[in-house]
This record gives C-alpha cells, structure tokens and sequence, in this order.
C-alpha cells in the first residue's frame, strides 16, 4: 500500500480528526476544484463504523457549505460584472434554470454541473437560504445512497 494512502487511512481512522478531515474534503469537493468526497466518507466508515450518521452530517455539512460559497462567487461575479459593464448582464441560455428557482440547487451532488450549478444559482441571484437548504438536500440524499450502496457491494472494504 502506498505510503499516503497509509497515512490517510491512518488519519481518518482517528474519530477527532477523520471527522474534520472529512468535512475539509467535502467543503473543497463541492467547490470547483475536481475532488471526491465519497472515498474519505467511506474510507471513515470501513474504519469507524458506529460513526455513519455523524459522518453523512459532517460530510453533508462540509459539502453544503462548498455550495454556499459556490453560490457567493457566483453572486459577487454578477455584481462585478454588471458594474464593470455598467449594465444588468442577460442569460438567455439560462431560462430553464430560472423557471426552477432554487429548486434547483437539488441538482447541486450531480457530478460535473452541480458545483457550477452553485454558482449559477447564485449568479441569477436566487434567495440564499432556499438553495441553501435544497443543496442540503440533494447532498444529503446523494451520501447516504452513495454511502449504503458501496458499504453493501463492498462489506470488507474496497479491494487495494
């Protein structure tokens, strides 16, 4: 086994710290930057099983709270633009998406447009709280069907 993967099974193996580390990892998975969450979730389980519903919260929390910054980037962009350009920016393309509102940002665990979908989402200057509150949701959802249907393919762990 490669010495990182030891380190980091060591690490999430740690209740206090693979707790933190997970909510890191979810929080940066669900920005931009192409990371998985759903192997450091399940890696903490093979380790700790008696932590599966903190874990799903902790990791819920951290990857809602990458949405939410998602959404801020996108709502700081459109203002900076719209300023720069002294003129309310259209998105024609867009108007499926406002159709759904925040609803939306149910959407936000698909993997490759969910996180933009953030952002978007912030961009069109949907209510915060709501597509807050449905990213939860979405997340949510996706952890713990993800979460269960590998612990159940892979009872002893993934094969190295």
């Amino acid at each position: 086994m490669p010495d990182w993967l030891t380190s980091l099974l060591h690490w999430l193996s740690m209740p206090e710290a693979g707790l933190g580390t997970l909510f890191i990892v979810s929080f940066i998975s669900a920005t931009l930057i192409p990371v998985g969450s759903e192997a450091a979730l399940f890696g903490l389980l093979k380790l700790n099983p008696d932590l599966f519903w903190p874990a799903i919260a902790v990791a819920t929390v951290g990857n809602t709270a990458g949405g939410a910054l998602n959404w801020l980037i996108g709502a700081g962009t459109h203002r900076v633009i719209d300023q720069a350009r002294h003129r309310t920016t259209e998105l024609h393309a867009l108007d499926w998406l406002q159709r759904f509102g925040p609803k939306a940002c149910l959407l936000s665990w698909l993997p490759v447009i969910g996180d933009p979908l953030c952002a978007v989402a912030g961009w069109l200057r949907f209510p915060f709280w709501p597509c807050v509150a449905y990213m939860a949701v979405g997340k949510l959802l996706r952890y713990v069907v993800l979460t269960a249907l590998l612990l159940k393919v892979f009872p002893g762990g993934l094969p190295l």
